[in-house]
């Protein structure tokens, strides 16, 4: 297992999961017969997915790294039991779910400053559909009602359990699909959509002043 990751590639915010590619199942077959490189072709194809969603779930840099490490030496160390039920990508995205949910329910309280952007598909879109535009040149009062939308979102998420909350960002800041999500949790479609919906009760109430 190369070093070429230990410290991370540059971060960026909210990455969509990279569709699998054609040559993942190569590289994978020969990184399970002890070839390093093709692990590490996986992981540069990978690594700033990985790292953007450890960053986006914990809100800190360092302890995105600490995931970002583990994801793929967990990765590596079990890459011989991977039996190509799912994608290379569902089971890696699996993986990194899993340790931010742990990382998640050990810092339940931990201040989480996001901006978000919520999926057009699906529940929750009205929740935050209209957040105002807060680039340069626009009017104070848009530019306050924005941080104001992204101070009150960053404490509604909070309110989340861990698993709602991974869910409803694995749904509407990644715009994956429901049955994804649900393969990378290990758990039902329904159970998933049930968790949702849980969610975006709880953000709905949250929300409610800002309307």
């Amino acid at each position: 297992m190369a070093a070429g990751y230990a410290t991370g590639p540059e971060e960026r915010p909210r990455p969509k999961f990279p569709p699998a590619r054609v040559d993942d199942t190569l590289l994978v077959r020969e990184a399970q017969g002890g070839n390093t490189a093709a692990f590490e072709e996986l992981v540069r194809h990978y690594d700033r997915a990985v790292l953007g969603l450890a960053l986006h779930l914990t809100g800190s840099r360092e302890d995105a790294q600490d995931i970002y490490q583990d994801a793929f030496l967990r990765a590596y160390r079990n890459l011989p039991r991977f039996r190509f039920e799912c994608s290379f990508y569902t089971w890696l995205y699996r993986i990194v779910t899993n340790l931010c949910l742990d990382h998640l329910r050990r810092n339940r309280l931990r201040k989480h400053d996001v901006s978000v952007k919520v999926s057009t598909e699906g529940e929750g879109e009205e929740l935050v559909a209209q957040v105002p535009d807060t680039r340069a040149g626009t009017c104070p009062e848009r530019s306050s009602r924005g941080r104001e939308v992204r101070e009150r979102v960053g404490k509604a998420l909070l309110r989340l359990s861990a698993r709602e909350r991974v869910v409803f960002e694995l749904k509407h800041y990644q715009g994956l699909k429901l049955r994804t999500v649900a393969t990378m949790l290990n758990t039902t479609e329904n159970t998933i959509k049930n968790t949702l919906f849980r969610a975006t009760q709880k953000m709905r109430v949250e929300l409610a002043e800002l309307r």
